[in-house]
């Protein structure tokens, strides 16, 4: 009768094989946990959009007047982030469509976005870039409209617009 081999060995070469790929996670792990400390992995940076000072001024004090006329809204929005973004289109009940619109050069052009700088502010006004409701209706002074933005990377935002009489900011 033969005695059995010590099972010494068989642990030894085991444990010998397992070395070279535990070796090479560990090596791994440390190398993507540099990359992510440098930041090098990235970040999703939340871009937050603030919209104050917005009005929709009536062409006209008479309520019929105005009404169906293209009419400009102006508003300021400053970009909190450190990432810029755009304003891509915007929306609401009282004009089938708004219109992005630049100044300049006694022109009004239609424009497809207005970029928003990083850490950055854009007023709409009747000296540069604003929206311009096509074809409002129903509008009166002292009524609230709601106007959708959309933004290439905050998305859709909601801003309760007062309708003011004409002159006024």
């Amino acid at each position: 009768v033969t005695a059995a081999p010590p099972a010494r060995p068989q642990v030894r070469e085991l444990a010998r094989a397992a070395a070279a790929p535990l070796a090479c996670a560990a090596l791994l792990i440390a190398l993507l946990s540099g990359w992510v400390l440098a930041g090098g992995a990235g970040t999703i940076t939340r871009v937050r959009i603030q919209v104050t000072l917005a009005t929709l001024p009536l062409l006209s004090f008479s309520p019929g007047a105005a009404a169906g006329r293209p009419t400009p809204a102006y508003l300021v929005i400053h970009n909190l982030s450190g990432t810029p973004d755009e304003l891509l289109s915007a929306r609401t009940p009282a004009s089938p469509r708004v219109a992005l619109t630049r100044h300049g050069a006694d022109l009004t052009t239609a424009t497809p976005a207005l970029p928003i700088p990083a850490h950055g502010t854009i007023s709409l006004n009747p000296f540069g870039p604003d929206l311009v409701l096509t074809a409002p209706h129903g509008l009166a002074a002292g009524d609230t409209i709601v106007l959708t933005l959309e933004f290439r990377h905050a998305g859709q935002i909601t801003v309760h617009v007062l309708v003011t009489v004409p002159g006024a900011p």
